[in-house]
């Protein structure tokens, strides 16, 4: 499949090798293949760790950033493809009152909480449930009581499918079975649709986003509880727009509310992302309110696979979502999923060249 699978290969025969944590517990590579499109994953933090797809020439690249090694995974703080729960984006204060009862949490991002605390979804070993290469892998994890100080034993799953020779799906599901408990999974790729090592993206990556709004966020990130219209501002890729153009200082780190349009399947049209040089094109749909644009601001001399150095911009990510601290303003949708409900959040990505 020529050159550039063939170092895509090496790389997964160098990091397939079992690391034997516990005597239930190991940590492997699973890939998905169909046709030119391509996905491996690891059961550690559910990780997405390579997407390969063509580009207009017909030449496969990994377009997704990651490391060489499951150490690296282990130590991350770029949270590159994981998995992220039990409440991704951030919780300000560290923690929330729910039914009368303040929960702390670990604050671990400025006094707030991050991804989950110190140990989130994203640093846990999930179970195999099922693997047909051609298809799906399923994961599973049973998030216990009190874990990261959240509420009640949470039953997690996450599906990774392919859907033809071009999509690429993710079904996250949780059902509660004690408390009630806030839920907002998420998967946090990194995307560079010009290759993972073809460095920044801003002036490379045009971007559309079916978003007219905004929930505005002081200095540590947190959402000042206010809805802001994005028309005429920075934030606005309501037509398509190269990233890079309009960018306010830092980069783009926002939660965006999704308009109800454009729907497929019950799905919204989330963004659509092109590359000019590659041609390659990610459309995204999910069934979420919001979406986190972020464009690896904080990325900083990172060591990638294959040696890469990974530095600011080098790739943007579009985490489908609940909005952040929904858990502290009422005015926001509800993330609290009780006993008896499930939670579900599902994204496709279609992958072209042109």
């Amino acid at each position: 499949m020529g050159k550039a699978h063939f170092s895509f290969s090496l790389f997964i025969v160098a990091f397939a090798i079992v690391n034997v944590c516990k005597a239930d517990e190991e940590i492997g590579i699973y890939e998905l293949q169909r046709g030119n499109l391509s996905v491996n994953i690891t059961n550690y933090g559910a990780t997405v760790l390579n997407v390969v797809v063509p580009d207009k020439y017909g030449k496969l690249d990994d377009i997704v950033l990651g490391y060489g090694s499951i150490d690296d995974y282990k130590n991350d703080t770029t949270y590159f493809g994981a998995l992220v729960g039990r409440v991704a984006n951030r919780i300000g204060g560290a923690k929330f009152t729910l039914n009368g009862k303040v929960y702390k949490l670990p604050a671990n991002d400025h006094g707030n909480t991050l991804h989950g605390g110190t140990k989130g979804y994203s640093n846990v070993i999930w179970r195999v449930r099922e693997h047909v290469k051609d298809s799906h892998l399923t994961l599973t994890y049973d998030s216990y009581d009190g874990e990261q100080g959240f509420p009640g034993d949470l039953s997690v799953s996450v599906t990774y499918l392919l859907l033809g020779q071009n999509k690429f799906a993710i079904r996250m599901q949780a059902k509660p079975t004690t408390k009630p408990t806030p839920v907002n999974l998420v998967s946090h790729t990194y995307w560079n649709l010009g290759g993972h090592a073809s460095g920044n993206i801003l002036n490379t990556h045009t971007i559309q986003l079916f978003a007219s709004q905004i929930t505005p966020a002081n200095k540590k990130l947190i959402p000042t509880g206010k809805i802001s219209n994005v028309k005429g501002t920075p934030y606005d890729f309501l037509e398509p727009r190269v990233i890079g153009t309009k960018m306010p200082a830092g980069g783009y780190d926002i939660n965006y509310i999704l308009d109800k349009t454009g729907t497929e399947k019950h799905l919204t049209k989330v963004s659509t992302v092109w590359n000019g040089k590659t041609g390659r094109k990610l459309e995204l749909w999910s069934d979420q309110v919001g979406v986190q644009f972020y464009t690896s601001n904080m990325l900083k001399d990172t060591v990638g696979k294959g040696g890469v150095l990974y530095r600011q911009y080098g790739a943007l990510c579009l985490e489908t979502q609940g909005y952040p601290d929904s858990v502290n303003h009422p005015n926001f949708p509800s993330q609290i999923v009780n006993p008896g409900e499930s939670y579900r959040h599902v994204m496709v990505h279609r992958f072209t060249a042109s």
